[in-house]
């Protein structure tokens, strides 16, 4: 790449406006994906104070920005803090919350093999070694054995070991998750919930889209090719890096090149957004984290 070009991009050919008006989006989205967990909390018939799970959320991310997926665990650390829930408890509702989200992914991206196959096929031929990666890691015998030999383990534990202290606590442990994961079926708004659902992640599009108009070689590319590219960033997400640093970079710059963006004004479009909206990321979940003790404080005091 000519990082003169880029350079130059950074710097004359950005509507930093349209940049910053993206951030609304994606606060919003985050917000409420406090306000969902919300609802699956509250379905453990346990007081909280909906207030901590927003918070929790935010400041998830900043934590995932230095130590990627340890933020899920420490959100539900600060709820079991202030509000007194089982973090075992929260750790269930976390892995419905992400679920979910997953599913969500799943939806788009099919979508998107559904209606736009020739996408994938042009993607994948100009990057055969994705391709040749997926291929050799699920047709590789030793990840069966070690996914066979770990199943037999955790069997062999739970069948012949059972009067262990440890593993009674593992049992009660899991006994504990299994019962947050139920949060969704004891619900009583299931109707919010996929509303919520909806509006995170119509939220993180626009969060994402809204920079197209930003830049004069995106801005005319459309919605569809908006919600490829989205998809296929959110795809790189699940990397467990911070930010998704690298990942996230490859696929958006390898989408937009597949519509006719040339790779320096494409890796200038990933380098500009990313590095905003993980900025802001970061700077609200800090705010957050120093918000959670101060609003809590007489509670601790008590």
């Amino acid at each position: 790449m000519d990082f003169t070009e880029i350079w130059r991009v950074v710097r004359n050919g950005v509507r930093y406006e349209i940049i910053l008006f993206s951030l609304l989006f994606g606060l919003g989205a985050n917000i409420t994906r406090g306000l969902r967990w919300g609802l699956l909390i509250s379905s453990l018939g346990e007081p909280f104070r909906m207030r901590n799970a927003v918070l929790a959320v935010l400041g998830n991310y900043a934590v995932n920005l230095v130590l990627p997926r340890v933020g899920e665990v420490w959100r539900c650390g600060m709820v079991t803090k202030y509000d007194k829930i089982s973090f075992s408890k929260l750790l269930g509702t976390l892995l419905v919350d992400r679920i979910s989200d997953t599913v969500m992914v799943g939806l788009i991206t099919l979508g998107i093999i559904v209606f736009n196959f020739g996408f994938f096929q042009s993607f994948f031929a100009r990057n055969p070694e994705l391709l040749a990666g997926f291929h050799s890691m699920f047709h590789s015998i030793w990840i069966y054995v070690a996914l066979v030999i770990f199943i037999l383990v955790v069997w062999f534990i739970f069948r012949y070991m059972s009067n262990f202290t440890l593993v009674q606590k593992a049992k009660g442990l899991l006994q504990n998750v299994w019962f947050g994961i139920r949060s969704f079926q004891t619900m009583k708004h299931k109707g919010l919930f996929l509303v919520e659902t909806l509006l995170i992640w119509a939220g993180y599009f626009y969060y994402f889209y809204v920079t197209f108009y930003a830049f004069g070689f995106t801005k005319d590319l459309g919605v569809v090719v908006g919600l490829i590219a989205f998809a296929m960033g959110s795809i790189a997400v699940a990397v467990p890096v911070q930010g998704g640093i690298g990942p996230w970079h490859f696929m958006v710059i390898a989408t937009l090149i597949c519509f006719g963006v040339n790779e320096n004004d494409a890796a200038a479009f990933a380098l500009v957004v990313h590095t905003v909206q993980t900025v802001w990321t970061g700077l609200c979940g800090l705010a957050s984290i120093v918000l959670l003790p101060l609003i809590n404080r007489k509670t601790i005091q008590y």
